[in-house]
């Protein structure tokens, strides 16, 4: 079972993880959705700043215009993502690595406002995977593509 199955099936635990899977992200939608979970897929791929990544943020999560643009309303606006009827929220990141080399303060603080609403229990069940490549140094557990 891939390290996505795992998470999706519940055998492991939400959390912020690196998964470097050369899968289709509409592959990765499908199986999502066929387990249950609720996608939203965050492309920073032409990201190299706070001020973009918030942007894109607003845009993946189609929050309201009025949104603050800074950190703080990003985890408050993030509280308020909900699985409802599916069993979670599963938030792909893709083109990550763009980011982090660009603007490695912000990355990581964007990294542990993911993390504080994968902790945040009324929110309900919130997973965020960084897909592909990105810099050697981003300390985050991986979710391993082979199977055991």
């Amino acid at each position: 079972m891939s390290g996505l199955a795992r998470l999706l099936a519940g055998h492991t635990a939400p959390g912020v993880y690196h998964w470097p899977s050369p899968a289709e992200v509409a592959d990765i939608e499908h199986a999502a959705h066929q387990a249950g979970w609720h996608v939203v897929v965050l492309d920073t791929w032409q990201v190299d700043d706070k001020a973009g990544f918030l942007d894109a943020c607003r845009a993946a999560f189609d929050f309201p215009h009025w949104t603050g643009h800074n950190f703080d309303a990003l985890a408050d606006a993030l509280s308020e993502v909900r699985p409802g009827d599916a069993t979670g929220v599963l938030v792909l990141w893709d083109g990550w690595g763009v980011f982090a080399r660009s603007d490695r303060r912000a990355f990581d603080v964007a990294v542990d406002v993911f993390a504080d609403r994968v902790e945040f229990e009324r929110g309900g069940t919130f997973a965020v995977v960084l897909r592909g490549p990105g810099p050697d140094d981003v300390q985050l557990p991986e979710l391993d593509p082979h199977p055991h």
